[in-house]
């Protein structure tokens, strides 16, 4: 039990950092604040390897350390939006798994889908909100680099993940 558990720490702490690294590798400038970065890859297969509650802590905890390395004033929305991101998409990718082999690709997509939609509409309201960054509608210039940046990270971790489960890296549960 405790093996388990130290086991799940470990592996959690090692995925923040690898979320934290992967945002922080690539960096494109977006038109009016942040980037757009490979961090997504990180948040969802944190998600879909440690599960809804760990991938929510590793995902949430890992980009929050990389925008404090660079965009402090986005951390404590990214800690929430990136964390309740990778929750949804490990509940959900859980939930759909459940089906059986043949669904893990649709699982995958329907919770990568599902998660990156939370990481564009929480990013909006962050930034449309008067408080802290208050760009009001012009917040909309960000959404199409957004879903970019979504639909990068989904290719990414889902293609990760397949290779992964097909060379039997996942078949032993935390």
């Amino acid at each position: 039990m405790l093996d388990r558990k130290l086991r799940l720490l470990s592996m959690t702490a090692l995925f923040a950092a690898l979320t934290t690294l992967l945002t922080l590798v690539i960096r494109v400038p977006s038109p009016l604040s942040g980037y757009l970065n490979l961090g997504d890859c990180g948040v969802l297969l944190s998600a879909w390897i440690l599960g809804p509650v760990p991938g929510c802590l590793a995902a949430g905890l890992g980009s929050m350390a990389a925008d404090l390395l660079g965009y402090p004033l986005y951390a404590p929305g990214t800690l929430v939006i990136k964390g309740l991101m990778a929750l949804a998409a490990g509940a959900l990718f859980r939930l759909l798994r459940q089906k059986g082999p043949a669904h893990l690709f649709p699982a995958l997509l329907a919770s990568g889908a599902a998660g990156e939609l939370i990481m564009t509409a929480g990013y909006f309201l962050y930034e449309a909100v008067p408080f802290p960054v208050g760009l009001g509608l012009g917040a909309l210039v960000n959404v199409p680099f957004n879903l970019v940046q979504g639909g990068f990270g989904l290719t990414c971790a889902g293609a990760v993940y397949l290779s992964l489960s097909r060379a039997g890296a996942l078949a032993r549960r935390l």
